[in-house]
């Protein structure tokens, strides 16, 4: 019985090897490449990471608020 289950499993594997054209559908629906000159790359550059410190700041204004709300708590539960 464990031999024919394995032989099952081989066959399904060996059919969805066969099955690549699926995948030529999927390139043709792309973009097609775009050379980008120096200055556009160094404008995607700045503007990623404009975006990354502006994240941060947002986490960093996060974590700020959390640490006071735990310090006030504290607070009360030292007096206390």
């Amino acid at each position: 019985m464990t031999a024919a289950k394995s032989t099952d499993q081989g066959s399904s594997r060996s059919s969805s090897t066969t099955t690549p054209p699926a995948a030529s559908t999927a390139q043709s629906g792309r973009k097609p490449w775009k050379k980008k000159s120096p200055a556009e790359i160094f404008a995607g550059q700045v503007d990623r990471l404009r975006e990354e410190v502006q994240r941060k700041e947002e986490d960093l204004k996060q974590a700020k608020r959390q640490l006071q709300k735990l310090e006030e708590a504290r607070k009360v539960l030292e007096s206390a």
